[in-house]
């Protein structure tokens, strides 16, 4: 089983998204994790992964709306969603550096 793990970070304000709901699921769409990054912005407790696809959810509109950002309606990003593969036991890192008009991810370690 692979550990997985995230980080958001806010670079329209150069700090760790705290409070943002994220959601990881299976290529099904079965629902395995839901929980919101910490005062870090890292997400404590998401599961272990076999080998397959992955498909993590961000309520990044959500998050900048509680942080006082007037946004668009609809705003240009609301639900960013990363659509991954783990092909081996290794530790798979999925960052997201996020701002309201756009976003960046990569494997991290």
């Amino acid at each position: 089983m692979t550990s997985l793990s995230t980080h958001v970070l806010d670079t329209a304000h150069g700090r760790p998204a705290a409070g943002v709901a994220l959601q990881l699921a299976d290529a099904a769409g079965t629902l395995l994790f839901e929980g919101a990054t910490d005062a870090d912005g890292r997400c404590p407790g998401l599961p272990g992964a076999a080998p397959g696809r992955y498909r993590l959810s961000f309520a990044i509109a959500d998050y900048f709306r509680a942080h006082g950002v007037t946004l668009a309606d609809p705003p240009f990003l609301d639900v960013v969603t990363i659509e991954f593969g783990v092909a081996d036991d290794g530790h798979y890192h999925v960052p997201l550096l996020v701002a309201p008009y756009g976003y960046s991810t990569y494997r991290g370690s």
